[in-house]
């Protein structure tokens, strides 16, 4: 060990001390920092690799963060979801066993339900992440959806849902057969015709098709515009037992067989046509039948189907696509639908109604060559379809006076069940839900990555810009012990004289 004592250069001593205490405060920094400068200039010649790693786990940081936030936003995404599948479940199950008993209001017990239903899944679809709405596209500072008593009710002067079903319904019913043309045979006539009111109209039943059995009927049609059929008993009366079967369309794309046969009786049933004295008679019976059963049919599975098409007319909608109204009054003759206004309908998707992925409304980077998709809109297939079905049971009223309430009841349970379940090859809300499963699993995996990343990245800076804290111990000792020493040294040397020396 050597000490520093007096020598003629007495400056150099001093300085010699001072560089002692300043190398002994660097390391007691180094002990208690861990590091081996405070600036990149101690670093050595890696200070531009140490550069390089900390802008690099910046990076990584900032990916972290926005992992954690868009994960926390598909989480509570997913558990929106869950709980509209829930309701949307809870009514479709309602539909299948529902019993119709009129309760105040005109509705049954399961249509209020049906109520509950849809504002749950309203607030649902509002829901907020901060001051982020999840559900709105791009447009994340508006709500989703308007309030379940607007979409059913209107606004003021603007439709609601309520409203649309109404006229539609008056469209669809026309004069009470469903816009069907039966007229009543002229005397001694032996024809029978069945005919759509408008070529092109898109209310009340469309002639699909007609099949007979009947014996010495000449059967023609459907053909034409407007389409129609043609019954022609020229030839003779048809045997008992013997039947004609129409295959009638409705608005909502389901079909209706609408089928008589023939009977020797005074008084036949209402699926039944009598056989008259002759063929003019037959004639006129089939044509009593056939009113008498298409309207009730209208009055119960084409009104019920009506209401199902107003629905979608009201709920399907896009940029590109305003809710459809008919073009009326008057609604019971209309020939066409027209668009709805913002000013005379309320629209029930108040987001950001673009015609893009509803995935892409909301993207987040997650690496430098990694972006996750997780944008959502409440006007998505599966969503639209589940409000559409819940709210179009909800708006539905009913009297007790009624005789065909019942029958247009269960049609109307058919159907809204049929439309919860949705048909093959149209979007699920599983659907939806798979996708952000998927955008989690990416997620997840991006966060494991950026942490091994890190800690590599760290272990190396630690290497670079780090000092082992046992060896910087070991240097603190000796070069204090060292210090300790040419300080006592050098104040007795300097404390010497002449005097004393001798």
């Amino acid at each position: 060990m050597s000490i520093t004592g007096v020598s003629s250069s007495s400056s150099l001593v001093v300085q010699s001390l001072v560089d002692m205490r300043n190398r002994l405060s660097e390391l007691q920094r180094q002990l208690g920092t861990g590091t081996k400068s405070d600036s990149y200039a101690g670093v050595g010649l890696d200070r531009g690799l140490a550069v390089g790693m900390r802008a690099q786990l910046s990076a990584l940081t900032g990916y972290e963060d926005t992992i954690q936030t868009v994960t926390s936003r598909i989480d509570l995404a997913q558990t929106v979801l869950s709980g509209i599948y829930d309701e949307g479940r809870n009514v479709r199950s309602a539909t299948r066993l529902s019993e119709f008993s009129i309760e105040s209001g005109g509705q049954t017990s399961d249509q209020k339900l049906a109520r509950t239903s849809l504002d749950t899944m309203l607030g649902l679809l509002n829901t907020q992440f901060g001051d982020r709405y999840l559900f709105s596209g791009r447009a994340t500072d508006q709500s989703a959806v308007d309030s379940s008593a607007h979409i059913l009710d209107g606004d003021g002067a603007r439709a609601g849902l309520r409203q649309i079903i109404d006229e539609r319904n008056q469209a669809d019913l026309g004069t009470g057969t469903g816009r069907l043309m039966i007229p009543v045979p002229p005397p001694a006539s032996t024809v029978v015709s069945v005919a759509e009111d408008v070529a092109g109209s898109p209310f009340g039943f469309k002639l699909a098709g007609v099949t007979s059995n009947l014996t010495n009927a000449t059967v023609t049609g459907p053909a034409g515009a407007p389409p129609a059929v043609g019954i022609d008993f020229a030839g003779g009366n048809p045997n008992p037992g013997e039947a004609i079967k129409f295959t009638l369309r409705l608005p909502d794309g389901s079909t209706e067989d609408l089928t008589l046969t023939a009977r020797v009786s005074p008084t036949p049933g209402a699926s039944e046509f009598a056989i008259g004295a002759t063929p003019a008679d037959t004639a006129a019976n089939l044509q009593a039948a056939i009113t008498s059963q298409v309207g009730k049919l209208a009055r119960t599975s084409l009104a019920a189907a009506s209401a199902i098409a107003a629905a979608d007319n009201f709920f399907n909608t896009d940029a590109a696509n305003p809710p459809q109204r008919v073009a009326g009054p008057p609604f019971a003759s209309a020939t066409a639908l027209t668009a709805g206004t913002p000013a005379n309908t309320v629209s029930w998707y108040t987001g950001e109604a673009g015609t893009d992925p509803a995935r892409a409304t909301a993207t987040a980077r997650v690496d430098q060559s990694i972006v996750v998709p997780y944008g959502l809109r409440a006007n998505e297939e599966a969503l639209r379809r589940t409000v559409q079905q819940v709210a179009v049971f909800a708006a539905m009223t009913f009297t007790t006076t009624d005789p065909d309430a019942a029958d247009r009841y269960q049609a109307l349970t058919q159907r809204v069940g049929s439309g919860l379940d949705g048909q093959p090859g149209t979007q699920k809300i599983a659907d939806i839900t798979s996708d952000l499963a998927s955008a989690h699993t990416t997620l997840d995996k991006a966060k494991d990555r950026h942490m091994q990343t890190k800690s590599t990245l760290q272990d190396m800076l630690q290497h670079i810009e780090g000092v082992s804290q046992e060896e910087v111990a070991t240097q603190i000792l000796a070069l204090n012990t060292r210090l300790q020493a040419s300080l006592q040294t050098t104040a007795k040397l300097y404390q010497t004289s002449l005097a004393n020396y001798l």
